[in-house]
């Protein structure tokens, strides 16, 4: 009687988590290719570049001054124009330079990163919550990207919904 028991338990258990797996379930998307085809996200890449060129233009012009500076002063030196301690001076004044060309490199590629993730973040944003509607609509309980997916079935694969939820 009790291995009847322990039998019709086990198999209740069975029955009971097999029937909840079931209930489970899954979906996946494929966020570069939603983020490829934005128009957004293209937007956002094209205002990006011509910031970024915009930083290019002003590192170039300040290097192309301290490359005629440096010059000009090698000119007056080789002519002896310069007496020792003018051309002392004359490098301090270049190191600075140097120094803050250096600086303003560091500062743009600070203002490049938080200009992507100002134009960028309130896009992920809006990426993220299309794939929660669309979860919510279709009673998934997880979503993954499907970048990482070793197998699934083309069913499971939300990402045309998205768009749609996204207006594309």
């Amino acid at each position: 009687m009790r291995n009847v028991l322990k039998i019709a338990v086990l198999l209740m258990v069975f029955v009971a988590s097999t029937s909840t797996m079931q209930a489970q379930k899954f979906g996946y998307v494929n966020s570069s290719e939603i983020l490829a085809e934005y128009p957004k996200v293209k937007q956002a890449n094209a205002n990006i570049e011509s910031f970024q060129k915009v930083l290019e233009k002003q590192y170039k012009q300040m290097l192309e001054g301290f490359q005629t500076k440096y010059a000009a002063i090698q000119q007056k030196a080789a002519n002896g124009e310069l007496s020792p301690k003018q051309q002392e001076e004359e490098a301090t004044k270049l190191r600075d330079e140097e120094g803050k060309i250096g600086r303003f490199e560091q500062e743009s590629q600070q203002k490049l990163m938080k200009k992507q993730e100002e134009l960028l973040q309130p896009i992920m944003d809006e990426i993220n919550a299309a794939i929660k509607q669309v979860a919510n609509e279709k009673g998934l309980q997880m979503v993954f990207e499907a970048n990482v997916l070793l197998y699934s079935d083309e069913s499971s694969n939300i990402s045309t919904a998205v768009k749609s939820k996204l207006g594309m």
